[in-house]
């Protein structure tokens, strides 16, 4: 199978920063897109940013500017740095990536999901 191991949350004050990692291991035969989502209480979940290959990398209008999302293919890996955070962005952060597996289908897999808190 595939997991997804995602490291990087923590506490910050508004304005700090915030660096996340996620990696993919497992029987992987080819990883299309890599991305972040989001939930915070009482909110259903949503897209933060995400990289198909060879695409640009898109973003969600309240990460435009702030957040910038990379991968390292080599790795399996995605980032996403997060600077100038505000309280709104306190959530857990899900690493999610859209695989071909050993079924040789594509399937989405998801990060169990990182903690990010945004208070002074």
């Amino acid at each position: 199978q595939v997991q997804l191991v995602e490291s990087g949350g923590g506490l910050v004050q508004p304005g700090g920063s915030l660096r996340l990692s996620c990696a993919a291991s497992g029987s992987i035969k080819s990883v299309k897109s890599m991305g972040w989502y989001r939930q915070a209480p009482g909110k259903q979940r949503e897209l933060v940013a995400n990289i198909i290959t060879a695409s640009e990398p898109n973003y969600s209008d309240f990460a435009k500017g702030r957040f910038t999302i990379s991968r390292d293919n080599a790795k399996k890996t995605v980032y996403l740095q997060m600077n100038n955070l505000k309280t709104e962005d306190t959530a857990v952060y899900f690493c999610n990536a859209n695989v071909l597996d050993s079924t040789w289908y594509w399937n989405d897999y998801w990060g169990q999901g990182t903690q990010v808190t945004v208070s002074s």
